[in-house]
């Protein structure tokens, strides 16, 4: 595994300061948000300097009892390789639930949850991630992921778990010190003790993020400043190995460059007090050995994944859908959970599709998170906005439309324009209309 250094989270948002930010080695593209025949100019000016594009991706949920889909595995493939990156990144986590597993319809979580630390569990991840390495044209890495909720029933810590899917795949790891703090303070776990269960040498590279603490719960929202507790973290982890990379993750509320340059500062510092304060040489994680393991054949279900399927179903169905919470679960974490993932749903849905918070006014959020809580996502962020937009245009007026009634008509146009096989401004009759309505105006 090669050295990547300090890097950053690149960002359509922060791209220019990326490309003028000085001590930058590499940065990390979400997979999903790049296409590899249309790349970011930005990017593809930071590969010709030499700076290593590393694709990270968060909807594979490799974590989940269904084999990874092969589309997204092949996407991901495509976009390791129209980056040349030497790596590419997932998560340990479940997105999805339901489906043929179960007999009961698919649900989507639209974020990363966190599987059971059980055999069941690591049985049926080690399988899709061998799938996964056999697909892929390059490493894979696998992050720890930030939980607000803790399964009942738990076999192994998370030190013992990663070690033990390293050791099974050779799987190397991206350890994300931020979310180490974030299981801290959620589920009581010690991040000192975690960072002594796991394998160093399968360290590919590290994430650093910033978060705030809500009622006694920390959310890993990568929208505000890093820590000092994630940069002890980051310490400790550097007095035990060197890592290949450590790299910046902001997602939102992107702050000036300069204070960006100052949590890079920071990492930079937290990372050399480790390594002065090693006891004895660290250990480098460069020379892991590459993946061998080989992908499994297409069988039956085994009996592990029917479990899992059942166990995710369920907890995600209490999460989305407003079933029943599985017992053994901490009722009021879970309603935690539902509510950020419903307000994380609200915010991408207008990301997507930002003409919908205009027609809709100050009365967006409140509309989508009625929607939101009797309709579960079963297909992705931009069919969950035609669906709450054609949920609006069905339902009583009150329901979350402003009273003026052109908001009504303006969300009709806008909904009859996405949703149909091709866009109306491309059919014959619209096209006529509109050229029609240009003449009649410029008389």
């Amino acid at each position: 595994m090669e050295r990547l250094g300090t890097g950053i989270g690149w960002r359509p948002e922060i791209a220019d300061a990326v490309e003028r930010m000085p001590g930058i080695d590499w940065v990390e593209a979400v997979a999903e948000n790049v296409c590899p025949g249309h790349l970011p100019e930005s990017l593809l000016r930071l590969r010709e300097r030499g700076v290593t594009v590393v694709p990270h991706g968060v909807s594979l949920g490799l974590g989940g009892a269904d084999r990874p889909d092969e589309s997204r595995l092949t996407a991901l493939a495509e976009r390791a390789e129209a980056l040349g990156s030497p790596l590419v990144t997932e998560h340990i986590a479940f997105v999805r639930a339901g489906g043929p597993l179960t007999a009961s319809p698919r649900l989507e979580a639209g974020h990363l949850l966190p599987v059971p630390r059980t055999r069941d569990a690591l049985d049926v991840l080690c399988e899709n991630i061998r799938i996964a390495q056999a697909a892929l044209p390059v490493p894979l890495a696998v992050e720890n992921i930030a939980a607000l909720i803790a399964w009942p029933g738990e076999e192994m810590t998370e030190g013992q778990f990663l070690y033990d899917l390293a050791d099974r795949t050779g799987v190397r790891l991206l350890i994300d010190v931020a979310n180490l703090h974030t299981n801290h303070v959620n589920r009581g776990e010690n991040p000192a003790e975690a960072l002594a269960d796991l394998p160093l040498e399968a360290i590919a590279y590290v994430h650093v993020a910033g978060g705030f603490e809500r009622d006694g719960v920390w959310h890993d929202s990568h929208a505000h400043p890093v820590p000092r507790p994630v940069l002890d973290i980051l310490t400790d982890l550097a007095s035990r190995v060197s890592p290949p990379g450590v790299l910046l993750e902001r997602d939102e509320n992107f702050p000036e460059p300069a204070e960006l340059e100052g949590e890079l500062a920071a990492i930079r510092e937290a990372l050399a007090k480790g390594s002065g304060a090693a006891g004895q040489p660290t250990r480098s994680a460069a020379g892991l050995t590459s993946d061998a393991s080989p992908a499994p054949s297409v069988s039956a279900p085994s009996p592990a994944r029917q479990r899992l399927a059942l166990a995710q179903t369920a907890l995600l169905s209490a999460l989305v859908a407003g079933t029943p919470v599985p017992e053994g679960f901490d009722r009021v974490r879970v309603g935690v959970q539902a509510r950020a993932l419903a307000g994380k749903r609200a915010d991408v849905v207008a990301k997507v599709a930002p003409e919908l918070p205009v027609i809709l006014g100050a009365g967006y959020r409140a509309a989508f998170l009625g929607y939101a809580h009797g309709h579960p996502m079963t297909d992705g962020y931009r069919r969950d906005a035609l669906n709450f937009a054609g949920y609006l245009l069905g339902a009583d007026a009150h329901a979350g439309l402003p009273e003026d009634s052109s908001a009504r008509a303006e969300l009709r146009e806008w909904w009859l324009e996405r949703s149909g096989s091709r866009p109306r401004s491309h059919r014959p009759g619209v096209r006529l209309a509109r050229a029609t309505r240009r003449v009649l105006l410029r008389r």
